[in-house]
């Protein structure tokens, strides 16, 4: 299997886990900013965490929060593309 396709199918099945837990989300953009925001600053604590004390550990916690904020990502973009779907009258 190539790398990028391991890498989607593991943000696929976090995109599962996550509608799993809380349902569709449509959110304002403000609303998909923090969500994201948050992600992020999780991955950021992770590579910082790493910085001093490189293990596996700590690598392996990058990935996970790396995969967690491109999963959140797709979940904003499927919800402009649920948005996009609705008829205009």
């Amino acid at each position: 299997m190539g790398i990028q396709k391991k890498i989607i199918e593991k943000v696929l099945e976090e995109r599962k886990r996550q509608d799993e837990k809380w349902g569709v989300q449509n959110h304002a953009t403000p609303v998909w900013a923090t969500i994201i925001g948050e992600e992020y600053g999780e991955m950021c604590k992770a590579i910082n965490e790493y910085g001093f004390n490189p293990t596996m550990v700590t690598e392996d916690e990058i990935y996970t929060e790396a995969i967690q904020t491109m999963a959140s990502c797709m979940a904003m973009l499927e919800c402009i593309e649920r948005s996009r779907r609705v008829p205009m009258l």
